[in-house]
């Protein structure tokens, strides 16, 4: 089954160790298959989240069938996109939701809601080229008063509208990770009324257990995209090189 497009979350945790405590990050990735439907690709514990790691657990994914993926979607992690580009040869969305949070804490508390506004006018705009040209001027008209802001947004700019790339009914679905609010929210309830797990195993099994619950719910759900525009993503063999290029 080719799976046109993957977020990752990961979520820390902690695990006891003789020599004391070990923060681990759980890793879950989610794809939308060509069916239209959300699944669980699967999930992982790591001891950091560097490019070693994230290869690995794509890796794996590949040996289990995982082919065909377009975009991986995820917050900026820039081991998963290296490994994103050499392990899958797909193109890498940084969660615009993520995006926000770290540009707005680069500006103090009277002045987020001008630098929030501003950057959403780019958001506004439906159009890949004026949305590219649109996030230029505003970078710009930010660079005297808030420099780190500007160089931010410099640095990002191709990373945040990657999701331009695609059907403008797709893009709602593919700019953030916002849509594993729900599932990021569950595993955190669940994992912090343990607190400290004993081994790997056991941070396996609990959220392992919650996972195939929500790959159940959401086999039987409405679908999650329309299948005959990501058809068109799946059979177009350019949609990850263009993101790949900008």
């Amino acid at each position: 089954m080719a799976h046109c497009d993957a977020g990752s979350g990961s979520h820390p945790l902690h695990q006891w160790r003789d020599n004391g405590l070990l923060s681990m990050a759980v890793i879950v990735a989610v794809a939308v298959n060509t069916d239209g439907r959300r699944e669980i690709l699967g999930i992982t514990v790591m001891p950091s989240e560097a490019e070693t790691f994230w290869a690995g657990f794509l890796r794996s994914l590949t040996r289990r069938g995982l082919r065909g993926v377009k975009v991986v979607i995820s917050d900026a992690h820039e081991g998963l996109k290296s490994a994103t580009g050499k392990v899958l040869g797909a193109g890498w969305q940084r969660c615009r939701v993520h995006f926000m949070r770290n540009l707005l804490g680069r500006v103090g508390k009277t002045n987020k809601p001008v630098v929030s506004a501003a950057v959403k006018t780019v958001f506004a705009e439906t159009d890949r080229n004026q949305v590219h040209a649109r996030w230029r001027e505003v970078a710009d008209s930010l660079r005297e008063r808030f420099r780190d802001v500007a160089e931010l947004m410099d640095e990002a700019e191709h990373d945040v509208l990657a999701y331009m790339t695609f059907d403008k009914s797709l893009r709602s679905k593919l700019h953030s990770t916002n849509p594993l609010g729900r599932v990021n929210k569950e595993i955190k309830r669940r994992t912090n009324v343990v607190g400290i797990f004993p081994n790997r195993e056991a941070v396996v099994r609990l959220v392992g257990a919650l996972m195939l619950e929500q790959n159940d719910e959401w086999a039987v759900s409405r679908r999650y995209m329309p299948v005959e525009k990501l058809t068109d993503v799946c059979n177009d063999t350019d949609a990850a090189t263009m993101i790949a290029a900008q």
